[in-house]
């Protein structure tokens, strides 16, 4: 007999998926596009344990510190899953003193008991994909590199001119805070509340400063004057020549800092990407120098996330709760997909652990939930369920068709030694109609039809799948099986190169306005000559 059914519903937890079909090829491609930019600039990764202990991770975070998922006691060992890359991989160098240099990257699932917007990439489990550079260098190069990575990266998926790179100093904002009368123990908490200006109206934020962390009303209102300013070394310039500003032992650190930077981004041909953004905080405390923050069209809200908008919200709902920390926000229009990457430097987070050894730091870290979900949004049709490249058919019929399963074996084992990805339907004799059916569901690019006339001849017909009806090559064209590898590899690589233009394109959309006729000018050239 078959076991009862639970009683209790089956389910994931809340924040959290299961991952399968075209979202997990998508992903993972997602996944080879930023480790290739990682190899390519010197990256070796490393691993560490999912949960550290509670001690390690206590007091890095700010009021974010509250997210931290604690696990029970095991053994006498209080600990907590990891909210991080970047914690662990400081109390990694602590431990490995003899690492004193090191470019390393890390892809690994972190977890935050955060309020879940699912659909929005907002989780509780998550992938963060990280890059730090660890060791003493002379100013601000590593912090160019970083930039520069992050710009590969998204280019690298097909983003150009569609995000920004917002930047901004914590040695700029304590030197502001400081100049406008935030007291030194408020620097932090006022930090964290310009921190949301991404999502809150200034109003809210003026409002937490005042009414929540006791700051005066009129350095407040100092902080608004210069929160709202944006731009690049312009920006620069202007605050240089702002007298209070200049006097600030801090500021002046931070003009030096950011003036070097430039100066490297416009030799890395990155600076075209960034935005000098003064609201840009960064709540989490162990940043020291140098913070930036990734943003798309997707990251901002809807509508801002004013108080009154979010009791409109909750009267909607029934039972509703402003701030129910349970409930899944991906319908909430006054939430956001938020940054899709953020990172900065950290110079003082190792010596925490060690003592007096300090590992200068500085490093990115990409959210890939939330990069997958603007790409899957943007996406006209469905992914592929696998990255199958051939799919190997039978064509024939009738009494006497064999249905020339070895024949198929074969093909499909010649592929497979190439590296070429292929398939073939497991039947021994398989309708054509269904061999196509598999291969339109997975969502392959190309059919290899073997026939017995054609193998007789020693060829096979290899149709690309989905051209238009008035295409000429709609129905196949015969290559030789003799060259079998040779034939598919290069028009393998054909399409990728047409791909790749398609999507360079619709990009180019959103920053030149090019048209569908230039769009077909390009492909066009990728075309082999005849």
């Amino acid at each position: 007999m078959a076991p009862k059914a639970p009683k209790f519903e089956i389910k994931t937890p809340k924040g959290t998926r299961d991952w399968s079909g075209p979202d997990m090829v998508l992903r993972e491609k997602i996944f080879k596009t930023i480790t290739d930019v990682f190899k390519r600039h010197g990256g070796v990764t490393i691993d560490t344990p999912v949960f550290e202990l509670k001690e390690i991770l206590a007091g890095k975070y700010g009021e974010d510190s509250k997210l931290i998922y604690d696990l029970a006691d095991q053994g006498g060992e209080l600990c907590s899953l990891r909210y991080d890359l970047t914690v662990p991989f400081a109390r990694y160098l602590a431990m490995n003193k003899d690492v004193t240099q090191i470019k390393r990257y890390h892809i690994a699932k972190v977890y935050r008991r955060d309020q879940p917007a699912v659909k929005k990439g907002r989780m509780r489990e998550f992938y963060q994909c990280d890059f730090d550079i660890a060791g003493v260098y002379d100013p601000m190069i590593p912090d160019a590199e970083i930039i520069r990575i992050i710009n590969e990266v998204f280019e690298g998926l097909g983003w150009q001119g569609k995000y920004t790179i917002k930047l901004n100093s914590r040695k700029i904002l304590d030197g502001l805070f400081q100049v406008c009368g935030v007291p030194d123990h408020l620097i932090r908490p006022i930090s964290s509340a310009v921190d949301k200006l991404d999502k809150m109206p200034w109003a809210d934020v003026r409002k937490e400063m005042v009414d929540e962390k006791g700051l005066a009303p009129e350095a407040a209102d100092k902080i608004g004057q210069y929160v709202v300013l944006k731009g690049q070394r312009d920006l620069l310039e202007k605050l240089q020549k702002d007298e209070a500003l200049a006097a600030n032992a801090s500021m002046q650190q931070g003009f030096s800092d950011m003036d070097l930077l430039f100066t490297y981004l416009e030799a890395f041909g990155a600076s075209h990407t960034v935005s000098f953004d003064l609201s840009l905080a960064r709540g989490l405390d162990y940043y020291t120098g140098v913070i930036y923050e990734v943003v798309t069209e997707g990251s901002a809200p809807e509508i801002p996330a004013s108080e009154e908008a979010k009791e409109q919200i909750a009267k909607k709902k029934k039972g509703g709760k402003v701030g129910d920390a349970e409930e899944d926000r991906s319908d909430d229009p006054t939430l956001g997909i938020g940054s899709i990457a953020a990172g900065g430097r950290y110079d003082n987070l190792v010596g925490m652990f060690s003592g007096k050894t300090q590992v200068p730091c500085v490093g990115i870290s990409f959210g890939i939930d939330r990069i997958f979900s603007i790409i899957q949004a943007s996406q006209k049709k469905k992914g592929r369920r696998n990255e199958v490249d051939v799919f190997v058919m039978a064509f024939g019929g009738g009494k006497d068709f064999t249905g020339l399963l070895k024949e198929r074996s074969q093909v499909c084992a010649r592929l497979w030694d190439a590296g070429i990805k292929a398939e073939f339907l497991y039947k021994v004799k398989p309708k054509l109609q269904n061999q196509f059916k598999a291969a339109e569901a997975g969502g392959v690019p190309f059919a290899l039809i073997l026939g017995e006339d054609e193998l007789a001849q020693g060829k096979a017909k290899l149709k690309e799948m989905g051209l238009p009806d008035d295409h000429p090559l709609k129905e196949g064209e015969l290559i030789g099986m003799d060259n079998l590898v040779e034939e598919v590899q290069a028009r393998l690589v054909r399409k990728q190169q047409l791909d790749s233009i398609t999507q360079q394109a619709e990009g180019l959309k959103v920053v030149d306005g090019i048209k569908g006729e230039e769009v077909k000018v390009a492909a066009e050239a990728a075309q082999p000559a005849e």
